[in-house]
């Protein structure tokens, strides 16, 4: 007879996207009733807020902030469209040093009227011009590599090992890695890129849901963690041999979860973490 899971919720954390019904003040009420102990938040959820206040009331309800999500979009054949670019994740940085959140997530961008060099050469250069501004305010921007899937206009960033080279290339700190299992999962150099990053110091995050399949939809039909075909444990697992032991972040983009029952969702968010 096998052991019952430990009900350890230490890491999990909880992007406020992932209950996009909720506002902040309803993310956090729940989020702490449920045992939930770290929330990245987006940032369209501080629209019109006082930022320090908002970072305040999430901590008064036992969540450490995590993360502030997101930043990057920094390629475009437009020069002006990218010093814009530049504009937004200075600012993100100034909302991140509001808010106490110790990092942002970058969303790196891509444009499809350049090649996919050129846009990965426009990430790195939009990075290193928002690093010092990052660095002065000790926020730290991660790099997430995107599914091949998005490369066309989300992510000119696709494996870990080009988000490796990059962060390698930068040589900062406060540049690193969030690594998405949704993203990641099927790359063959997982496990080896997974150590590369860990033993530079470059893994900064961890983001957690599952694929689906059949997908019906392939931004916005994620899984509950156990519901697809990721091996998460195996996942995580090589993560922690990198070194990493930060939170497992929960990101689910579901049009199906969003429909429902937020409470009723979040309570299977915490069982599937429970068992998986």
């Amino acid at each position: 007879m096998s052991a019952a899971p430990i009900k350890d919720l230490s890491k999990l954390c909880v992007h406020t996207i992932t209950t996009k019904p909720w506002s902040l003040e309803e993310a956090a009420e729940n989020y702490e009733k449920a045992g939930v102990k770290g929330v990245s938040v987006w940032r369209q959820y501080l629209g019109g807020r006082d930022i320090s206040a908002a970072g305040d009331r999430l901590r008064s309800h036992g969540l450490d902030i995590v993360s502030l999500v997101r930043g990057g979009f920094f390629p475009s054949v437009s020069a002006k469209n990218r010093d814009l670019a530049i504009q937004d994740n200075l600012k993100a940085v100034d909302e991140a040093a509001a808010l106490g959140a110790p990092m942002i997530v970058l969303v790196c961008g891509a444009d499809p009227d350049q090649s996919l060099e050129t846009s990965r050469m426009q990430i790195q250069e939009g990075i290193e011009k928002v690093l010092p501004h990052a660095m002065a305010n000790g926020v730290k921007l991660a790099i997430e590599p995107l599914h091949p899937m998005y490369a066309d206009t989300r992510s000119a960033v696709n494996t870990l090992r080009q988000a490796n080279e990059m962060a390698e290339n930068i040589d900062s700190d406060y540049a690193g890695i969030a690594a998405d299992v949704y993203h990641l999962w099927w790359d063959p150099d997982l496990k080896t890129e997974l150590l590369r990053c860990g033993q530079k110091g470059n893994l900064f995050a961890f983001h957690i849901c599952d694929w689906l399949s059949p997908t019906v939809d392939f931004l916005n039909d994620r899984g509950l963690m156990g519901e697809g075909c990721i091996d998460i444990p195996k996942i995580r697992g090589w993560a922690e041999e990198a070194g990493f032991s930060g939170y497992n972040e929960v990101e689910i983009f579901s049009d199906r979860h969003w429909a429902g029952d937020q409470k009723e969702f979040l309570d299977k968010i915490v069982e599937s973490y429970y068992h998986c």
